[in-house]
């Protein structure tokens, strides 16, 4: 067998290596359209608590991140769970960076299911520089605007 060793792998060429994502809390602001007092979005910024984010209000929800300072931006990581409501979920990323104007980076659809399907984590990889916004638009039912939108986690690298 033919073994050829990935160097760069863990690297900023590969996944992000532990203790490389942002310290979101220090380096940005957020901006939320909700927020439900029993589950604030810092809550989504710890992977060591099952508390995530939530929204206080049904329907679409916007969370923006301002950063202090440009930042590069290679690899997002958003985990989703919802065990208790069968829902049909659409998210969108944007992301505004110095001399250029909002642009979606993805959308992405799935459908929760209390039987089997309750969490979706998505790994995105980049090569975005001078990033100054990031925005997640999360529509938590897509067509049933009575469902409360989540976010367990995010993490950004």
């Amino acid at each position: 067998m033919r073994k050829i060793t990935i160097a760069e792998f863990g690297t900023e060429y590969g996944l992000s290596a532990a203790g490389t994502w942002l310290d979101i809390e220090r380096v940005a602001s957020a901006e939320l359209s909700s927020e439900d007092p029993q589950h604030p979005f810092e809550g989504a910024l710890r992977t060591d608590t099952a508390k995530g984010w939530k929204a206080s209000v049904p329907g679409a929800q916007l969370i923006r991140l301002r950063f202090d300072h440009p930042q590069s931006v290679k690899r997002i990581h958003l985990e989703f769970r919802e065990e208790q409501v069968d829902r049909s979920q659409e998210i969108a990323l944007f992301a505004t960076s110095i001399g250029s104007s909002r642009r979606e980076l993805v959308r992405q659809q799935w459908v929760f299911n209390s039987r089997g399907a309750t969490t979706e984590v998505e790994d995105y990889f980049f090569d975005l520089k001078d990033v100054t916004t990031l925005e997640i638009e999360i529509d938590p039912g897509r067509h049933d605007k009575h469902v409360f939108a989540s976010l367990q986690s995010i993490q950004i690298g």
